[in-house]
């Protein structure tokens, strides 16, 4: 199930992992590989198509795993590479494709290619200058000069050019210098070195960031070009997911798929803080000032998220190579569906969304339950970003619950320690879900077949938006009807033909006759309707 996830997309839900936190099969606190192959049943049980582990490569982490020392070797707190391979085998026994992040733009300033360069004055695998510039940092090794970070100080960016350059400023050297080439070609091998262990494609962190000073990112586009135009040549129907958060942008610049992420793009993520943003502790606070869609007290809009999503469409529709847009329901960067005043019940309705809207949805590990951003988790492994904003609390262990041995798959790996679990006595499990046909878990289950056995629901059908306010309503494959409404109060929305129509999934939805048909779907508090039009 590697080899043609490319051509898969349009229907795919991938379920992302940060690996320290999910399943630990060995017990000493750290999730692992062994564990979420042990969890793989549960996944296939779930629908998820493919898997997304947050970088588990052998690093220091003084960010979470994001600072790599070895791009070719799993780190021993997660297994080894036959352990790896292993989970992708497994897993394609299911029907399910693993992906690995790909951190592209700089290492850990432990990896051995930053400390040869730190010794020798002719190595340009880093950005390097002999006198001080804004932003740049101190190096240590024999070389002396200063380098030049991409995210934490620890994390040296690889030098792949720049797209401007200036006698005056000797360290902007052209995309084409024998340092740029070097860390495209490791590229290469980096990924051709996993793909022949069996992973289906890579997530790339900081997908934008590569090459620098490059207006428009049309150095960075063209690198990237390049890279997809090797990977179908070399390994057709893998797959290359960006971290750019403007995929009108990223995807014709070579990428199968991008997400709308918390930032990004010319709206600086706006599209996506519209939807889910409640301003729970947040990097900016400026943030908390964008009124979210998903939140009861009903003063958001869709339109902001829908007139994004159109452009990108379009312009992957106009470059002709295909792609999709994503859209996650939270990740490790940022906080949860559940975060602030935002509740289980209230997510219900963001999960609807998710899964029909034509985008490539993503749920991050523990959203399917409800779990919560916890606020005031420890830092941990660079977790914090701002004053604001610690990412730990996106990142608590996996709420299995007491699950017997055997119930989910082969084993019963424990639940990792590697942060505080939610202190909340009455925090979601997966084993109070599972006895729950009317719990969350059931509806995420429900939703993903929906996608997967309804070719209205495919990334290509269309879609009619007919509302973005409260109700949100729209129409997918001229047939089938999606009316949402996350606020506390009731609603109504006009719908010819709801009320000859057959309900697909419904919470809190009745339908009404209307005069020259002209029928009202009402919508209780936090309810939502999909009905198919079609009838039966």
């Amino acid at each position: 199930m590697t080899s043609d996830l490319a051509s898969r997309l349009g229907r795919t839900v991938l379920y992302q992992i940060y690996p320290q936190s999910f399943a630990d099969a060995n017990g000493d606190g750290i999730g692992d590989l062994a564990g979420i192959t042990e969890r793989l049943d549960y996944l296939a049980w779930l629908g998820a198509d493919a898997l997304w582990l947050s970088p588990c490569f052998v690093s220091p982490f003084a960010d979470a795993g994001y600072d790599v020392a070895d791009f070719f070797q799993v780190a021993p707190r997660y297994g080894t590479n036959e352990d790896m391979a292993r989970l992708t085998e497994e897993a394609g026994r299911r029907g399910i494709s693993v992906l690995l992040d790909l951190v592209a733009g700089h290492t850990s300033d432990q990896h051995p290619w930053f400390r040869w360069s730190a010794d020798d004055p002719d190595d340009h695998r880093f950005v390097w200058s002999d006198v001080p510039v804004d932003g740049f940092q101190p190096g240590t090794g024999a070389r002396g000069g200063y380098y030049l970070p991409n995210f934490f100080p620890v994390q040296p960016a690889l030098n792949y050019g720049y797209a401007r350059l200036d006698p005056a400023e000797p360290w902007r050297q052209p995309v084409d210098a024998p340092g740029p080439r070097a860390n495209r070609a490791a590229l290469r091998q980096i990924m051709a070195h996993w793909f022949d262990l069996g992973v289906a494609g890579f997530r790339v962190d900081m997908a934008s960031s590569l090459v620098k000073d490059d207006p428009g990112h049309v150095e960075t586009s063209t690198l990237w070009r390049g890279m997809r135009e090797w990977l179908d040549r070399e390994f057709p129907g893998r797959v290359l997911i960006s971290e750019w958060g403007d995929p009108r942008v990223s995807v014709p610049a070579g990428f199968h798929a991008d997400f709308f992420l918390q930032f990004g793009g010319d709206d600086d993520g706006l599209p996506l803080r519209s939807l889910w943003n409640d301003g729970a502790g947040t990097v900016n606070p400026s943030w908390a000032e964008v009124p979210a869609w998903a939140a009861a007290e009903a003063r958001g809009d869709l339109a902001t998220f829908v007139r994004a999503w159109r452009a990108a469409a379009d312009a992957i529709a106009a470059d002709g190579r295909g792609g999709v847009v994503g859209l996650p329901t939270s990740n490790h960067d940022f906080t949860r569906l559940v975060s602030g005043v935002r509740d289980a019940e209230q997510a219900r309705v963001a999960h609807v969304l998710t899964m029909t809207w034509p985008a490539l949805p993503s749920v991050y590990y523990g959203d399917e339950i409800g779990m919560r951003f916890v606020p005031g988790t420890p830092t941990l492994e660079g977790s914090r970003l701002s004053p604001t904003y610690d990412r730990a609390g996106s990142r608590t262990p996996m709420q299995w619950g007491d699950l017997p041995a055997g119930m989910l798959g082969p084993g019963s790996p424990a639940t990792p320690t590697y942060l505080p679990q939610d202190p909340d006595p009455d925090r979601p499990t997966v084993a109070a879900q599972l006895d729950d046909d009317d719990s969350l878990l059931h509806l995420v289950r429900e939703l993903i077949a929906l996608r997967h056995g309804d070719d209205r629901l495919d990334v290509a059908s269309p879609v009619e938006v007919l509302a973005t306010g409260y109700p949100v309503a729209y129409v997918r494959g001229g047939t089938l009807a999606v009316v949402l409404n996350p606020g506390r109060a009731a609603v109504r929305q006009l719908l010819p033909g709801a009320a000859d129509a057959r309900p697909v999934l419904a919470r809190g939805c009745r339908t009404e006759a209307g005069t020259d048909g002209a029928d009202v779907v009402h919508l209780d508090g936090f309810g939502y309707a999909v009905l198919d039009l079609a009838g039966t």
